[in-house]
């Protein structure tokens, strides 16, 4: 995703063109191709057979124009693919937020159940200790109530 991050659409005469940071470069890429179409060798392609067909009847210029229409087509596909990669990332740097966020509410929740559980144990002894007084003080109460029949 840093690698796509680095990337950059651009367009020029109407044709979405990837221009990539690291050394892309379409000339060259482009002049490649025309290498081995004047060798005679096609680069290899699923379309090779329909540019082979369609090669036998058309000139050398008419295949560069069949080739650079091609390549627009690419060209446009990789830019949408660029975009939906840019998309995705976003999306994905979004769900990484939330989920740092409710992680950090996570530990935030726990810290208070251990304080609340700590608070509970400790009004649990208080109550106790009151119960044990009232006891104690029931059986004075109770005890004094006999010297005093």
């Amino acid at each position: 995703s840093s690698k796509i991050r680095n990337m950059e659409v651009q367009s020029a005469d109407g044709v979405a063109v990837l221009e990539d940071c690291i050394g892309f470069s379409l000339t060259k890429t482009i002049s490649k191709v025309e290498e081995k179409l004047k060798k005679g060798v096609l680069p290899d392609c699923q379309d090779d057979d329909i540019i082979l067909r369609v090669g036998n009847e058309m000139g050398a210029e008419a295949q560069i124009r069949f080739l650079k229409a091609k390549l627009r087509v690419t060209q446009e596909d990789l830019a949408n693919v660029v975009f939906e990669c840019r998309k995705k990332d976003d999306e994905n740097q979004n769900l990484e937020t939330r989920l740092k966020d409710t992680e950090e509410e996570n530990t935030r929740l726990q810290r208070t159940i251990s304080l609340q559980q700590a608070q509970t144990e400790k009004y649990k002894m208080l109550s106790q200790e009151a119960n044990k007084k009232n006891e104690g003080l029931q059986q004075e109460v109770t005890t004094l109530e006999k010297v005093l029949q």
